[in-house]
């Protein structure tokens, strides 16, 4: 939906590629990180692989700002691992004694915003504010390490303390495994009207009865979602709990999004996406339709694709998007084209009366390399029109800022980085420099371990 005019739009944040782009095969249970393990990066191209989708969907109409990268590697956390000395005598100790925590002090996961944080717009709320939660990420040591910074960042592109309220991280335990908005969605008839807000998880901490993945952990809790909508402080009349399908977990579907992708009032989903699939779709079609609107569930049957050809297309890690039509548009990473199967099933979908009404295919195989596609990338916030005027203009994509960001990349990335690489402290005094330097182009004052110092 184009920002011009509107009352209420969708801003996407996308997360800028941090300089440390690297393979590191830190994920256990998603398949593209695990398989394509110490591959050698190119950090520049993945960067400009996001701004040139980012710029794409600006040049649509569509509200797009950007998310800053985080100081890497992560010397604080090496520090609390027992290393000692100087910055660059940390990295070396690492290097030579602990490889795989400085792959992981190193990894720019950051760059998929849709594990940032949680939020809900100021329509569901019980103050009437934007609320913030930063995601735990407590599942793997190098992502655990970042909801600290990400408050930080979130805070300062959204200040305004009558329009915005940040939550900290859930307590970083087993039982509140929390992935942020990964495993959340949001399904309403206008982004400025209460909604229906919908958390997908993996387990139960606390009820036993409930089934769990044996192959691969999963990463939600039925418990850290309840306890973000207690948070945000929304009504149990507009909120749905629905379990991850186990089985599908166990084939690579660690997130919510990797099967399955919700706007406005559809829901693009695979059909083995959750537990008790039926009752789910019924349940937010209730709710939805309580709010004045009709829930469009569009559903892939598993005998036109199998959840192999979603994991490895990555076809639901895809952006919804509304169309000023009210039709809907499909952002794909480009392996979906290359997927004979996944390809001609789109085209098919396209070929009908339904909601989605356009596809459009991006590189972005920098990102899904690690294991990341469009909807990794981005983090949703719907907002009125005065909590659009209200947040740091700075962050917002616009012409000049991204020939600005495309200049900054090229001036500090390296067009190649390999394991061997990361044990190289210079590494570190160039993240630093080209931070510092993005702190003043977005305008968000010091929100580095290294500025607060």
């Amino acid at each position: 939906m184009s920002i011009s005019g509107a009352s209420a739009c969708e801003l996407n944040i996308d997360g800028l590629v941090g300089p440390t782009h690297n393979y590191g095969g830190l994920s256990y249970g998603n398949v593209a990180s695990q398989d394509n393990s110490q591959v050698a990066s190119n950090p520049r191209e993945a960067a400009r692989q996001g701004l040139a989708k980012m710029k794409a969907l600006m040049d649509m109409g569509f509200a797009q700002a950007v998310l800053a990268p985080q100081e890497r590697p992560d010397v604080q956390a090496l520090r609390r691992c027992g290393f000692s000395g100087s910055d660059a005598q940390v990295i070396e100790k690492a290097a030579r004694e602990a490889m795989p925590l400085l792959v992981a002090s190193c990894s720019a996961s950051s760059m998929w915003t849709a594990n940032a944080a949680t939020v809900s717009p100021s329509a569901d709320t019980a103050d009437g504010r934007v609320h913030f939660t930063a995601a735990n990420l407590n599942c793997k040591f190098h992502r655990s390490i970042e909801h600290p910074t990400t408050s930080r960042v979130l805070a300062a592109m959204f200040a305004d303390e009558r329009h915005f309220a940040h939550h900290g991280a859930l307590p970083a335990v087993s039982q509140f495994g929390d992935e942020g908005a990964a495993n959340h969605t949001r399904f309403c008839r206008d982004y400025g009207e209460r909604g229906v807000e919908f958390f997908v998880f993996g387990r139960s901490a606390f009820d036993l009865r409930l089934p769990a993945p044996q192959r691969y952990p999963a990463r939600q809790t039925l418990e850290a979602s309840q306890a973000v909508a207690r948070l945000h402080g929304l009504a149990e009349d507009a909120v749905v709990f629905a379990q991850q399908n186990p089985a599908v977990v166990d084939q690579g579907v660690f997130h919510n999004d990797v099967i399955a992708v919700g706007n406005g009032q559809v829901l693009f989903h695979h059909e083995d996406a959750f537990l008790d699939s039926e009752r789910v779709i019924a349940e937010l079609g209730d709710k939805l339709a309580r709010l004045g609107g009709r829930l469009q569930p569009v559903c892939v049957p598993r005998h036109v694709l199998g959840v192999e050809d979603a994991v490895r297309s990555y076809l639901f890690n895809s952006q919804l998007l509304s169309r000023a039509d009210g039709r809907m548009l499909l952002v794909v990473p480009e392996e979906c084209r290359s997927n004979q199967r996944v390809w001609a099933y789109l085209q098919t979908l396209l070929g009908g009366s339904g909601p989605i009404a356009e596809v459009r295919a991006f590189d972005l195989k920098q990102s899904m390399q690690n294991g990341g596609g469009p909807a990794c990338l981005r983090l949703r916030v719907a907002l009125q029109a005065e909590e659009l005027a209200a947040m740091n203009p700075c962050v917002m994509l616009t012409p000049e800022l991204y020939e600005r960001l495309l200049q900054w990349v090229d001036r500090h990335y390296r067009d190649r980085l390999s394991e061997h690489d990361l044990a190289d402290p210079q590494l570190l005094d160039e993240c630093r420099t080209a931070l510092d330097e993005l702190t003043q182009i977005l305008k968000l004052g010091a929100v580095y371990p290294f500025q607060l110092i």
